[in-house]
């Protein structure tokens, strides 16, 4: 009996360890839905949330699209908090021409490595700006519309430069280099 009990223990724990090395893989399946954020440290891979946030994602995917996240700062970066981006104009005022999106709160939780969108006081004001979170902040919930994680290189994000002070303000700051959908990574 203990011995078919063992079988059954080692089947089922390479089970799982199978069937969680090929839900890691089919994150890359679909290259329409991840996004490549490329730093001066390496590169970043975002899994995008089009269930979750379809507006947000939709936003983030034509942006990347029109190169306008290439070269953009991280303009406010707080140590063990976030690090904040997609301000054309560095100061954390400005946005894209497009239209302000409508909040798509969700259940998804501000963790470490979720992407989410900044925004003014008004919750449908989300733009351009996002931020990727370094250190659980579950306060954020349902407040900020997560709209992806990172799924590979967190270890780059954690190298972005710190800002000083309470707002993270960063002088001379780190920026990301290009940000492209993986489906258009080839063309």
């Amino acid at each position: 009996m203990k011995k078919i009990f063992k079988f059954f223990t080692i089947f089922n724990l390479i089970f799982i360890i199978m069937n969680d090395a090929n839900t890691q893989n089919n994150k890359i399946d679909n290259p329409e839905n991840i996004l490549y954020i490329d730093l001066k440290y390496g590169r970043v891979v975002v899994e995008l949330f089009p269930d979750t946030a379809p507006n947000h994602v939709n936003r983030i995917k034509t942006l990347a699209r029109q190169k306008f996240y290439d070269g953009i700062f991280f303009h406010r970066v707080i140590d063990g908090f976030m690090a904040q981006t997609g301000d054309p104009t560095g100061t954390g005022m400005g946005g894209s021409k497009l239209p302000d999106l409508r909040a798509e709160f969700s259940d998804e939780p501000h963790i470490r490595g979720a992407l989410s969108m900044a925004r003014a006081s008004d919750p449908n004001s989300a733009n351009s700006q996002f931020f990727i979170v370094t250190k659980d902040s579950r306060f954020l919930d349902r407040q900020y519309t997560v709209f992806g994680r990172v799924i590979k290189g967190m270890e780059f994000v954690d190298k972005i430069k710190k800002g000083g002070g309470q707002n993270g303000k960063v002088s001379d700051p780190d920026s990301m280099l290009k940000v492209r959908v993986a489906s258009d990574e080839n063309k």
